[in-house]
């Protein structure tokens, strides 16, 4: 019911279609398609070229981004196997091989498959230079090497007290 309710919501502030991909690398390196919410507007410049992401999120895209239900769909990936529910989150290709080149150890967290959610999201707050991926990276390497499932279930709690309280870290 929620996943109808948030696509109906996309559709009627956003249009169709209320769902896009993304390509994104899993395990061992293999890309897949990640699948979210559209919460961005398709609004272009005069010469025809998308405005920079802040100028396309729309209210209603910040809401659920600040919900984190743009997440849901990505229950698909879960279930085509291209993703776990517990793991790295999967990056940008964009910004994949300029971490690749800059931060050393980067491709180990392709040992394992992408997750929805994961050490370093219950753990650092949203990154948005090198520095923070690099901080990130720490606990995504740590994930790797000391993979439990007492872990995986603090995981799960930290996740659920995050999205419940609705206080991103």
């Amino acid at each position: 019911p929620i996943y109808l309710g948030v696509a109906a919501l996309v559709r009627t502030k956003l249009g169709s279609p209320v769902l896009f991909t993304q390509d994104r690398p899993g395990k061992n390196g293999k890309v897949f398609k990640l699948i979210k919410f559209k919460t961005m507007s398709d609004k272009r410049d005069a010469q025809g070229n998308l405005l920079p992401d802040a100028e396309r999120l729309t209210k209603v895209g910040k809401w659920v981004r600040s919900t984190s239900l743009d997440e849901l769909p990505q229950l698909i990936n879960v279930l085509k196997g291209d993703m776990h529910l517990i793991g790295p989150r999967p990056e940008r290709k964009c910004f994949v091989e300029e971490y690749e080149e800059k931060i050393p150890y980067y491709e180990g967290r392709y040992q394992v498959a992408p997750g929805v959610t994961g050490w370093a999201q219950v753990n650092y707050p949203y990154g948005s230079n090198l520095e923070d991926t690099r901080q990130k990276l720490m606990y995504d390497l740590y994930y790797v090497r000391n993979w439990s499932i007492w872990l995986e279930l603090k995981i799960v709690w930290m996740t659920a007290k995050t999205v419940i309280s609705g206080k991103g870290i």
